[in-house]
């Protein structure tokens, strides 16, 4: 039972607190979300509610920071379909690089971002006005949250909002990207000496831990040098500049960090892959720091990542529905040419019985022994996991609202398109668009693109409503990290070690007698940019990786050649409007 808590936290509201210049008109007026605001007396519940900025969207919702970090990538696009996701080209714009300071994208995320900044220095007000015996570890946990905000923000937009939580008259400062990662990074190794090891004073991987820094830090050297030279015209970035501080260069760090982490002994490696997003994974091996997601907790978790994917049809119980909206590209899809053995491609589900859900027209109904939880009795299907692509099976849910039955088990029958009903189900790898530079499907065409279904859809508690702890930096990820820096020193064996630790501790389900993933046994660039992919595909993290291997710029699926000034975001154009923020380069 998931039932961990950042400390006894009430429902917190934070709706009176939106973020920034929207009334203000000069300088003096400019605030903070009102930092001094009813949280600032309770210390606790200031805290939880800078970690619940997290979730409620922020890292868990396909719209949010998601659809910066991936639908701007290959890894991910969301066409219009038919006569949905048109939605003003908010979604296309993302994809084909043609976004604006208006894009309500781009306006949205930054509220979000920035609001997290405010409910970090609201709760370093409180902890530091507080007496509570644990003064010091919620300071540094708030300090913490409050540089993963400001790093992200500065990562999307190169610019930053920050006031000085202890002084109310201080001026509002505007961080840049290029000059303040520095003190970011230095700012997080100082909280390291305060923060707790992960398990210790009630500190699960939902709370900033020692380890979460360890991997924070890691993740911000690998990338300290696309964010000071972030125009760089041939992406010719300086990975291996001196470091901050300690010893040797940002590569270096990122080794000394993530060994730390990979030696520690706190964390293993899933052999099943996908267990890592599983709604069953708040006790997940490799999890190092995740947003805690319960249904009736609060708030209900997030599904978005695994609702954007599934079709409208596809149904893991009577009481949900997919939405048919994002898939992957074709040239995501073919970097896994001669890899689709990898235990990371795919995984077909088995029931308790032993029925395997082949999803291949073979199948002609699934046990309903598995019940949805908290419900009367309702038969929970399970559709299959990672990239899905091709003609789709799986139950038909009948007017009388429950899900088809043969006797006492599930039907399984051919699926159609909710919004073509003659139209079958076919995820097509390709994507033909008439124009193709805009990534716009006809009616009759809206079955197109692989899914991901790399997060489990939890069927309990309606379509958007989910158990499932989402990452934001898991053992996978730091094995990837440390690959690439090796990679980057010279050390192209150490790499391809690290990068074969991860293929071979995965292992194929029992249908594939458990075989373990295939090792490399050369490694370029591209290749390095692929097995990237393959670990840490649909995480947030393919729009740095892209950049930092030049790849962010060039043309692909309804994407034209674009310039290095789209690398960072514009700020949106009612901040702009304020006269504190100048726009960023390339953008009017």
């Amino acid at each position: 039972m998931k039932t961990k808590t950042i400390f006894s936290i009430k429902i917190i509201t934070i709706f009176s607190f939106i973020f920034l210049l929207n009334s203000c008109t000069d300088l003096d007026e400019v605030v903070l979300d009102e930092v001094l605001g009813e949280n600032a007396s309770d210390p606790a519940g200031a805290l939880a509610a800078a970690y619940d900025r997290l979730g409620d969207g922020t890292f868990t919702d396909h719209g949010a920071v998601f659809a910066m970090q991936e639908y701007t990538t290959d890894e991910a696009i969301l066409p219009t379909r038919g006569s949905d996701w048109g939605d003003g080209g908010k979604w296309r714009d993302m994809h084909e690089f043609t976004w604006s300071s208006n894009n309500a994208i781009i306006v949205s995320n930054w509220d979000l971002l920035t609001n997290g900044i405010t409910r970090s220095l609201t709760a370093i007000q409180a902890v530091e006005l507080s007496t509570i015996p644990e003064k010091k570890l919620f300071l540094a946990e708030a300090k913490a949250l409050l540089a993963y905000y400001t790093y992200t923000t500065l990562d999307l937009y190169g610019q930053a909002p920050y006031r000085d939580a202890m002084d109310t008259k201080a001026p509002l400062q505007i961080l840049q990207a290029d000059t303040h990662i520095d003190k970011l990074i230095t700012d997080v190794e100082a909280l390291i000496p305060d923060l707790a090891n992960v398990g210790e004073q009630r500190t699960h991987h939902g709370r900033f831990t020692k380890q979460a820094a360890y991997a924070f830090l890691a993740n911000m050297y690998l990338n300290r040098a696309v964010f000071k030279d972030r125009y760089n015209p041939g992406s010719g970035f300086n990975f291996n500049e001196a470091a901050v501080s300690g010893s040797g260069t940002d590569m270096d760090r990122v080794i000394y960090y993530t060994t730390l982490l990979i030696d520690s002994g706190k964390f293993s490696l899933e052999s099943d892959y996908f267990k890592n997003f599983a709604r069953d994974n708040e006790n997940g091996k490799e999890l190092i720091f995740a947003i805690s997601q319960k249904i009736d907790y609060i708030r209900n978790g997030s599904n978005s990542f695994a609702y954007v994917c599934m079709e409208r049809n596809q149904r893991t119980s009577a009481l949900n529905r997919g939405t048919n909206a994002s898939c992957t590209t074709p040239e995501f899809y073919a970097s896994w040419n001669g890899n689709h053995d990898d235990p990371r491609f795919e995984q077909h589900y088995q029931y308790a019985d032993g029925t395997w859900f082949m999803n291949d027209g073979t199948d002609v109904s699934v046990p309903a022994t598995d019940i949805v939880p908290k419900s009367a009795n309702l038969p929970w299907f399970h559709f299959n996991r990672g990239i899905q692509a091709g003609l789709q099976y799986g139950p038909i849910l009948l007017p009388s609202g429950s899900l088809e039955m043969v006797g006492n088990r599930i039907k399984v029958s051919p699926l159609y398109m909710e919004k073509k009903t003659t139209l079958r189900m076919n995820f097509t790898p390709t994507l033909t668009f008439s124009d193709p530079t805009k990534s716009v499907f006809a009616q009759d065409e809206i079955n197109q693109g692989a899914r991901v279904f790399k997060y489990e859809f939890d069927p309990e508690g309606g379509n958007g409503n989910s158990n499932v702890d989402i990452p934001l930096f898991r053992l996978g990820g730091v094995y990837a990290m440390r690959a690439e820096a090796l990679f980057r020193k010279g050390s192209t064996g150490l790499a391809m070690d690290d990068l074969n630790k991860l293929r071979t501790s995965r292992k194929r389900e029992s249908l594939f007698a458990n075989a373990p993933g295939k090792a490399l046994t050369s490694l370029d660039s591209e290749q390095l940019y692929k097995e990237l992919g393959f670990e840490l595909y649909w995480e947030l993290q393919r729009r740095p990786e892209s950049i930092r291997f030049g790849k962010f710029d060039l043309a692909g699926t309804a994407k034209a050649a674009s310039q290095p000034f789209r690398r960072v975001f514009p700020i949106p154009q009612t901040v702009i409007d304020q006269k504190v923020f100048k726009q960023n380069q390339g953008y009017n």
